[in-house]
């Protein structure tokens, strides 16, 4: 599994004029679901999120979580990131998930991070979104299971 997190000040989704998610100070979670990913990784993943320290603490290093800074998440479904993008011009998807597998392995991963007390909002899965943040740093990382 794959998380692409940027920290933000703010971040929404809008699908078709309506917002389905939005947070102020958190992280906006771009998920990708690979082929081999399972409830085991996804663990692992959004633990690793909530986790990861990237916000400033008293004297401005990324010490704290995001629990510790009662942030929120914004967490939304990319398969893009389970690209190939090692040959050509045109990405490969064979490596992605299904459809069936992703939509409940990001379930899955929202129900965990809500079950560990962060707010968590979500985008629409398969849907064609609009994400908008306003990144805070610009502070952005890849973690990967």
């Amino acid at each position: 599994m794959i998380a692409l997190i940027q920290r933000v000040s703010r971040a929404r989704v809008t699908v078709d004029d309506e917002v389905t998610g939005a947070i102020d100070r958190g992280l906006l979670v771009l998920l990708g679901v690979e082929r081999d990913d399972n409830l085991e990784k996804m663990e692992k993943l959004a633990t690793k999120v909530m986790s990861y320290r990237v916000f400033a603490d008293a004297g401005g290093k990324m010490n704290l979580n995001l629990q510790q800074v009662g942030g929120q998440l914004l967490v939304v479904s990319q398969f893009t990131l389970a690209a190939d993008t090692g040959r050509g011009l045109r990405p490969s998807f064979s490596g992605a998930g299904t459809p069936e597998q992703a939509l409940h392995l990001y379930e899955a991963f929202v129900a965990y991070c809500r079950r560990q007390g962060i707010s968590t909002e979500t985008g629409r899965f398969g849907a064609d979104m609009q994400v908008e943040l306003v990144n805070d740093g610009p502070v952005t990382f890849q973690l990967q299971v």
